[in-house]
């Protein structure tokens, strides 16, 4: 038997995208100081302020400890707990930029983002790609409306129209977050309508 990433790699589909698999995140990490050494706590995914799924964490020096439950196809669930190391390269201006090193056998590679699986793990090994590579100007708009959308705990689908205020989130930064929402459905509503042909239609009735 060997340690997380044994074996074969975690196949979740090439058709996924970065979009449809929980990630976590270094940077935000890093900002939120929970790679200080010591460090204990847990990493929430929130949807209309309901926790959909957790990590607990514990940070030690040059590593944390990912501790959380999980099952495949629906078999039972199992506790998992291993150890993600921490590289750091210099920056041009000083200091220093963390990286999460892939846990997955035979891996290794320094990234900012690892995907949700048996084991959290880089893209490459998820065999996901960047939700960018397959869109139009209309697709990233209605992606990142979308982005917007589940941070604020929305429904899903803009056709589903606008949600409260967050209980934690200030009034000014709903306020930038809705508009910002309202600014990408109005530029994909409009790509959308220029590939049927309403706009055309629309400027010429």
């Amino acid at each position: 038997m060997g340690g997380p990433g044994s074996g074969k790699r975690w196949r979740s589909g090439a058709k996924l995208s970065t979009d449809d698999v929980r990630s976590i995140d270094v940077r935000r990490w890093a900002r939120e100081g929970m790679l200080r050494p010591g460090y204990t706590g847990s990493w929430l995914w929130l949807r209309r302020d309901e926790v959909t799924s957790s990590i607990d964490l514990r940070a030690e020096e040059n590593r944390v400890i990912l501790a959380y439950q999980h099952r495949q196809k629906g078999g039972e669930w199992q506790a998992t707990e291993y150890p993600v190391y921490i590289s750091r390269s210099s920056c041009r201006l000083g200091g220093t930029r963390p990286w999460f090193v892939c846990p997955a056998a035979g891996c290794h590679r320094r990234v900012a983002v690892l995907y949700a699986g048996s084991v959290y793990s880089c893209r490459h090994c998820h065999q996901v790609a960047y939700a960018s590579t397959r869109e139009d100007a209309g697709d990233r708009a209605a992606r990142r409306a979308e982005r917007i959308r589940r941070r604020l705990g929305w429904k899903p689908g803009f056709l589903n129209g606008k949600g409260d205020k967050p209980k934690w989130m200030r009034w000014r930064t709903f306020g930038e977050l809705s508009k910002e929402h309202d600014r990408l459905i109005g530029s994909a509503v409009e790509d959308m309508a220029q590939k049927l042909g309403f706009a055309h239609r629309l400027r010429n009735s």
